[in-house]
């Protein structure tokens, strides 16, 4: 039974054991990008970045002028089986199956009416890399995770590609990696000219990260990046917390734009929660820009009555899944005109 990632990340992050190793640095081989295997997504391939949810929603990648690069955030919570380290293993099948059945059913399907879909496997580093008791080896855990990423794009680049339109598009862990990925590869670089957009979503993105490529005010801008992170409309930050990222770039999925005017839950296409079959949800919720932030009200759905956080982290995406989607085959048009 396959289990969303609006769902799999409330079950998921609910408690996070230690790994046995402690600090210790062992990390699994790095995988080889000319396997099949070792991608969790192609257009080359069935996988469940092919779906749409619903009966109207149509899989476009045969036709579609662009490509798609998604790095999937990450799913890395628990240590078993042959993950045991700070870095996920690739032949751990039940993390795997989880990496397919959550997010790239949920964000790399999205894209299947823009470009081919090209999401990679790679050994993401372990949620705790991100509170305080993996921080003597976030840096190593990180820097391992984004030396595949790079690895599986330029892999992607030289036998896929062929000059075609690109956009990159990430969550989460996978928004760290990609930011490295902008600057390496696209900014003051010749493939900037290829780049319809980046959706860089779930990480603070500074403004000003690129010296080539602007935050898109407008839903048609391409060369461009857009990026948010999703909270409840009461929502506040605890005392002590500061982001470190200076002049956060915030984007309204709904209105496109950068301005702190109120979309109303009327520009709504539609969001894709726990039940992925039924279909989109028109009219989920409204977004405003406040600072640094995305806010929007609570979604009404089956079972809503358990949701009771405030940061919106794991529904960046699916909250407003048909306008991303929408957004997406809307920008590769203005592009290739």
């Amino acid at each position: 039974m396959l289990l969303p990632l609006f769902l799999f990340l409330l079950t998921a992050c609910g408690s996070i054991p230690p790994l046995p190793g402690g600090n210790k640095f062992p990390t699994p081989a790095p995988p080889d990008y000319r396997q099949e295997a070792n991608w969790a997504a192609t257009p080359f391939t069935a996988d469940p970045a092919d779906r749409t949810p619903g009966r109207d929603l149509v899989n476009k990648q045969v036709s579609a002028p662009a490509d798609v690069f998604y790095i999937h955030p990450t799913i890395y919570f628990k240590a078993r089986g042959k993950s045991q380290q700070w870095n996920a293993n690739l032949e751990d099948e039940r993390l795997n199956e989880a990496v397919d059945e959550s997010a790239i059913l949920n964000h790399a399907s999205i894209f299947n009416a823009a470009g081919r879909v090209f999401a990679p496997r790679y050994r993401q580093a372990n949620i705790r890399v991100f509170y305080p008791e993996g921080r003597s080896v976030s840096k190593q855990a990180l820097d391992t995770a984004y030396a595949d990423v790079l690895a599986a794009f330029d892999h992607y680049l030289t036998t896929w590609n062929q000059g075609r339109p690109i956009i990159i598009a990430s969550h989460s862990q996978g928004t760290t990696h990609a930011k490295r990925l902008l600057a390496d590869r696209f900014d003051q670089q010749p493939l900037r000219q290829q780049l319809v957009v980046a959706y860089l979503v779930g990480m603070p993105v500074s403004a000003d990260a690129y010296a080539s490529i602007p935050v898109c005010q407008d839903s048609t801008q391409t060369n461009c990046f857009v990026s948010w992170r999703t909270y409840r409309e009461d929502f506040t930050p605890k005392e002590d917390y500061r982001d470190t990222v200076p002049n956060i770039a915030v984007v309204n999925p709904l209105s496109w734009t950068t301005d702190e005017q109120r979309a109303p839950a009327e520009k709504n296409l539609g969001g894709v929660l726990y039940n992925y079959e039924k279909g989109p949800l028109p009219g989920l919720v409204w977004a405003e820009r406040r600072g640094p932030g995305l806010f929007t009200n609570k979604p009404k759905f089956f079972g809503d009555i358990l949701f009771n956080r405030k940061n919106y982290h794991i529904g960046d995406y699916n909250l407003f899944w048909l306008n991303v989607r929408k957004n997406a085959a809307l920008r590769v048009s203005s592009f290739t005109k």
